[in-house]
């Protein structure tokens, strides 16, 4: 069985996936969600995302899985070290298999759980923020969300 819920969030609308044991898809792409209803499960997701949001929570425990190959799978755990107020660059993410790093883009860019499977703290090398499929302002406005929540940064308006 498959169950959604829907949350409002200050970077959009945010929808949640999930069968009876693991949360596929957190999104802020539209899906369509007709026939489905909540579980425990995609309401738990709900107000952890909520607490991150309101900078009440850092880690997200609840199980998650999604579709892709064993490599990519690889690239989503190592997404996971990434400490919360902290970035990487691409280039130090995929340090360990440099030939790799296009690879290692790409599979970040595949990746169905937006903010808890953190592909937003990885950056240029250059510093700048580059490919998010939610939109670089998205992107830009999780970073400082969580540097002011770890008070590692300065503190920009958001809107």
């Amino acid at each position: 069985m498959n169950y959604a819920s829907v949350i409002a969030s200050p970077v959009g609308t945010i929808t949640i996936l999930a069968d009876d044991e693991f949360v596929h898809v957190i999104t802020f792409a539209e899906k369509d969600i007709t026939g489905l209803s909540e579980n425990a499960l995609t309401v738990k997701v709900g107000n952890q995302l909520n607490d991150y949001f309101k900078g009440d929570l850092k880690d997200f425990d609840f199980p998650l899985k999604q579709k892709g190959t064993e490599f990519q799978q690889k690239v989503w755990k190592n997404l996971l070290t990434i400490p919360f107020g902290e970035t990487t660059s691409y280039a130090k993410f995929s340090a360990h298999n440099p030939l790799a790093i296009r690879a290692i883009a790409t599979a970040n860019g595949k990746n169905n759980i937006a903010i808890v499977v953190p592909c937003h703290r990885v950056i240029g090398s250059n510093g700048k923020l580059v490919g998010y499929a939610g939109g670089l302002w998205r992107k830009q406005w999780l970073l400082q969300h969580e540097r002011e929540v770890s008070q590692k940064g300065q503190a920009e308006l958001k809107f």
